[in-house]
């Protein structure tokens, strides 16, 4: 067990904390989370957990949702019972864990191989003292998976010891259906889903298994006398199964899974785990030379957007904060179709394909939401649980703590063109016709018919969206934003050439799917109009895109003036104010400009991020990632670097930003965004991959692995010898577009290509 307990040698593979804040407890339990996108286990302390602690301990399980307030009905993420307490004790009561000089709790997150190590000492006086070691995963091979070791060393003392064994949280949010000795099923209160857990628990004694004492269900207790140098190990393993209805029962599958992992025994369960582990990472893995900082951010990222999705379930999504805190209860946004979904195409695309799907299965409640507004095709509830039905609240508490009437989920509509463009740029990469047949096509028509429908002709001859919310939250109730009118126009487009493209290739489908959509060609070219007359802001000659209309003529605030605040600026300024400014809470414009370049003819995009880049607060953990995303493509490598970093800070600084609710994910994609689609100036074309490379001049080289329909290939700029290295490692020769010009890569040779030095 010891070489197990022993995190990986090199430092850039691991986060280490030393502290003992009680303020920042909930800061380190998020950041150490060990997540395998089913279920997830927060870092919090398991030995002698105080009764007094600020917030619970929290396992999640992916899609067990509930409506626990009735007079507010919202769905949200139910944490299940926590699984790992142990209690060591003395006859007298509780060992204490050691506060000295040293630290005092460290944990240890081995990114590598997907755990959390940490250790303390327990002590009695001078009497006793013992050495504690522990170890927690959640399976990367098994993902109904938990395990948990204890390694514990007697130093001093001889006397009488018990350790207990407990399961904590039962009867908080579930309603118990069976509890037996090592399992038991619960239920949701009002939303019927089904929760089972089975557990198996052992303990030695220099290598002589103790029998426990059971006190109650998932409740064990052993009782021995210690002695200097004696070694007790002990390790559980526990199996959760989720059901999605009442007559589900998901308790034989809980119990099967535990029986498997205990004829395995633990330590195969850890090797199956780290291979798992090392699979992804050798799919997913980004290396930075010459910025210890950047690789270890990146790696930080790459570890949790590897531990928040689970191809193995299409009928859950990644919410704003993973399965790592309760903030935002567990809701699917934006966040996961533009920030995320880029990550999974590239390098899992088998996760991306599931993660679509669950848009495809909830696709009836965005018709539903688009037909109880008076329109057609598919509305996408802004927040969204496990049915698709809007989940947003009506109202929060603002930051000067009056109630504010919440508006994004009626009006933050381009989240449908969101969902439309992660589907096109997940078939574009991948060339998965049959998911494109099968689902894709149907979510770009839907959403295609949305727009359409709600785009409305006006007397000067243009299509107009009034009434919305763009990224940018600071406006609300806002005509024409250039963002979501571009992304609308794009979305039937795009549901254009679906629809043309199944008519030539597959006809039998496309009859079908029309019939059932009741789609004909006269609706298909009014369709067309719309898009040719959809009103988007770009001025004439200028081609500066207006955020919206009447945003040119609101307050211009310096925002240099406020440097180092640390709030944001609705708060600095109030919320009336902000509304009457052009200060934007998030790339808006900007975010354009980085999923669409294309709408940016010739220095369009330099002039557009020039305008709008020093306008941003950056109100939102979104924001700063596509500003950097943008920068390194527009070769201002300096000021991407300088969001690249504030982009790190957010989850991994501890600084004025709390994260005990959870990571935010969206800005750990972000980060790889920035780093492959930024510095590395990839783009996804039709014909192949292109790159335009800009690396920070701190950044010796740049490497990575990325997929491309059916193949995978390595990537490596180098800027001391200024070249780009590509391997096609697996999979058909293809065309690499470097500097413009199209090379062909095949497995029997890297192409070696020398890049021009940047202008100076």
């Amino acid at each position: 067990m010891e070489q197990t307990l022993e995190p990986t040698a090199d430092a850039a593979w691991v986060l280490v904390d030393d502290g003992c804040d009680a303020l920042r407890e909930s800061d380190r339990e998020t950041r150490f989370t060990v997540s395998n996108g089913f279920l997830a286990a927060r870092a919090s302390r398991a030995i002698n957990q105080s009764r007094q602690r600020i917030a619970p301990p929290s396992t999640y399980v992916a899609g067990l949702f509930d409506t626990r307030d009735i007079e507010r009905p919202v769905p949200e993420l139910v944490p299940a019972p926590d699984w790992l307490q142990i209690r060591v004790s003395l006859p007298g009561g509780p060992l204490i864990q050691h506060f000295g000089p040293g630290p005092s709790h460290p944990l240890t997150l081995d990114m590598r191989r997907g755990l959390l190590l940490t250790e303390c000492r327990l002590v009695e006086g001078s009497a006793v003292s013992l050495r504690l070691r522990l170890l927690r995963l959640t399976s990367q091979d098994q993902r109904a998976l938990g395990l948990q070791l204890l390694h514990l060393e007697t130093d001093e003392g001889e006397t009488e010891i018990t350790l207990e064994a407990s399961m904590d949280g039962f009867d908080s949010d579930l309603t118990s259906e069976r509890l037996e000795h090592e399992f038991g099923v619960w239920r949701t209160h009002l939303s019927g889903k089904g929760l089972a857990m089975s557990a198996a628990v052992a303990l030695r004694i220099d290598g002589q298994t103790l029998l426990p004492t059971v006190l109650s269900p998932f409740r064990w207790s052993w009782t021995w006398r210690t002695r200097p140098g004696q070694v007790v190990c002990f390790d559980r393993l526990v199996a959760l199964a989720r059901s999605d209805a009442p007559d589900q029962d998901p308790g034989e599958r809980a119990r099967n899974v535990l029986d498997g992992a205990r004829t395995k025994g633990w330590r195969r369960v850890v090797e199956q785990h780290e291979t798992a582990w090392s699979n992804r990472w050798s799919r997913s893995d980004v290396k930075v030379e010459g910025d210890g900082t950047a690789q270890k951010a990146l790696r930080f990222a790459v570890y949790h957007l590897n531990g928040a999705a689970n191809p193995e379930d299409p009928r859950v999504s990644i919410g704003a904060r993973a399965l790592t805190g309760a903030d935002y209860r567990g809701h699917v946004f934006w966040d996961t179709e533009i920030f995320l979904l880029p990550f999974y195409i590239l390098t899992w695309p088998e996760a991306a394909r599931s993660l679509l799907m669950y848009r495809f299965h909830t696709l009836d409640g965005a018709r539903a939401k688009a037909a109880e507004r008076g329109w057609r095709g598919a509305f996408y509830a802004w927040e969204s649980t496990d049915t698709g039905l809007e989940a947003t609240p009506e109202q929060a508490v603002g930051p000067d703590r009056q109630i504010i009437d919440i508006l994004t989920g009626a009006q933050e509509q381009h989240i449908s063109a969101d969902v439309a463009y992660a589907v096109w740029q997940y078939w574009q990469a991948t060339g998965d016709d049959e998911f494109l047949v099968a689902a894709g096509a149907e979510i770009l028509l839907e959403t295609g018919r949305f727009w359409a429908s709600r785009a409305q002709p006006e007397a000067d001859g243009l299509h107009h969206i009034r009434g919305v919310i763009g990224p940018d939250e600071y406006h609300e109730n806002i005509d024409d934003n250039a963002f979501t009118n571009v992304m609308a126009r794009w979305n039937i487009r795009r549901a254009l050439e679906v629809a043309a493209m199944l008519r030539e290739q597959w006809p039998a489908q496309w009859t079908a799917l029309s019939r059932r959509l009741d789609l004909n060609e006269s609706e298909l070219e009014h369709w067309t109009g719309v898009a040719e007359t959809m009103a988007t802001g770009l001025g004439s000659g200028t081609g500066l895109f207006e955020q919206f209309t009447g945003y040119f003529d609101l307050e211009d605030v310096d925002l240099s003036a406020y440097a180092g605040r640390t709030v944001p600026m609705d708060v600095v300024l109030g919320r009336e104010r902000t509304q009457q400014s052009q200060v934007i809470k998030q790339a808006d414009v900007v975010a354009l400009l980085a999923l669409l370049p294309e709408e940016f003819a010739g220095a369009a995009g330099k002039k557009n991020f020039d305008y709008y880049e020093p306008r941003c607060g950056h109100g939102s953990s979104l924001s700063t990632a596509l500003h950097g995303l943008v920068a390194a493509r527009l070769g201002d490598v300096e000021m991407a670097l300088d969001y690249f970093h504030r982009t790190a800070a957010i989850d991994l600084a501890d600084t004025k930003v709390a994260i005990g609710g959870g990571i935010h994910i969206a800005a750990q994609g972000g980060l790889w965004m920035m780093s492959v689609f930024g510095f590395a100036g990839l783009s996804l074309r039709s014909d192949g991959l292109a790159f335009a490379p800009h690396l920070p001049a701190s950044w010796s080289s740049l490497s990575f692995s990325v997929q491309w329909r059916g193949r995978r290939l390595s990537v490596r700029v180098d800027q001391v010898n200024q070249q780009l290295e590509a391997s096609l490692e697996v999979g058909e020769p293809m065309i690499l577009i470097v500097g413009g010009r199209p090379y062909p890569l095949a497995s029997e040779a890297p192409l070696i290509l020398h890049l021009e030095s940047p202008p100076s």
